[in-house]
């Protein structure tokens, strides 16, 4: 997807975080049904789970925090160096640069929701790299895009796009842009209640959180491109078929292979992913996406 039109980018609500250096694995504990070691490492790459947790031990404080549908590999990087970066980003550079397309895309979220949600008020995004510290504890770029409710806050370290492709994603700007809506998805939850109410539901409401994000990103991208002030110019359905092959490469069924146990997902199945995502986008209605009011995911 393109963006349009010219001029610096409003960054007022972007900031750079993180130290730097090479994070370790964030807490947060997942069940799993059995399984062979390589698919305990597997999940803990992708969904930033610390193997220690697992298996019984490690820390749960970073439990609240709502991970994106994917993982990251830690990267270097000044913060004043980056904060300098996201201060220069401009409309141009945003179809050119994954931290300018990042910040871009919130604008663009923020003005869509601003739109489609009465009483909206726009979450803070951070781009970090490494090591950092939120509202719902300590972090890391192990964990891939997170959204925390604590301190309502979107968490991104740009690398992750490259691990998205390594694991049969796209690194499509679309497809980069639909990981920043599914994460501003779970602000949206935040803001409705439905985060609190899916965090006291197990594997099933964290099914129904993740699925409902990704058809609220639908809904984004439907009205993305639309109206005077859309910053977006018209999506292709090649564009889309990007967001249908990165919602494919990371669905637990997918992730888990043949081995998987429906019983613990966490994210919801590839065909549950897509199929969510396309509800969104085919009409763009919000109302569409209530994931808790249907027994059929």
């Amino acid at each position: 997807m393109t963006f349009q039109g010219s001029g610096p980018l409003d960054t007022s609500d972007v900031s750079a975080g993180g130290s730097g250096g090479g994070g370790g694995f964030g807490g947060g504990k997942l069940a799993l049904g059995g399984g062979a070691g390589v698919i305990v490492a597997i999940l803990a790459l992708l969904f930033g789970i610390n193997p220690g947790d697992i298996m019984g031990g490690g820390s749960d404080q970073n439990q609240n925090q709502q991970a994106a549908p994917g993982q990251n590999g830690s990267v270097g990087g000044d913060t004043a160096e980056l904060d300098a970066h996201i201060r220069s980003c401009t409309v141009e550079k945003a179809n050119t640069d994954d931290t300018c397309r990042i910040v871009a895309t919130t604008v663009s979220l923020n003005k869509v929701w601003a739109s489609q949600m009465q009483g909206y008020t726009k979450p803070k995004t951070k781009i970090f790299s490494g090591d950092i510290t939120t509202g719902c504890g300590a972090a890391s770029s192990a964990m891939g895009p997170f959204y925390c409710p604590a301190d309502r806050t979107a968490y991104f370290d740009p690398s992750f796009f490259a691990d998205l492709k390594r694991m049969g994603g796209s690194d499509g700007p679309l497809a980069q842009e639909y990981v920043v809506a599914h994460e501003y998805g779970h602000h949206v939850e935040n803001l409705t209640g439905v985060l609190a109410k899916g965090q006291r539901m197990g594997n099933d409401g964290s099914r129904r959180i993740e699925l409902q994000a990704d058809c609220l990103a639908g809904v984004w991208a439907y009205h993305a491109d639309k109206g005077p002030d859309a910053m977006l110019k018209p999506l292709t359905d090649e564009q889309i078929a990007t967001v249908i092959q990165s919602a494919k490469a990371i669905g637990d069924d997918t992730i888990q292979g043949s081995r998987s146990n429906p019983e613990g997902w966490t994210h919801g199945s590839a065909a549950q992913r897509q199929r969510w995502f396309k509800i969104g986008y085919d009409g763009g209605k919000p109302s569409r996406c209530d994931t808790f009011a249907t027994n059929d995911l």
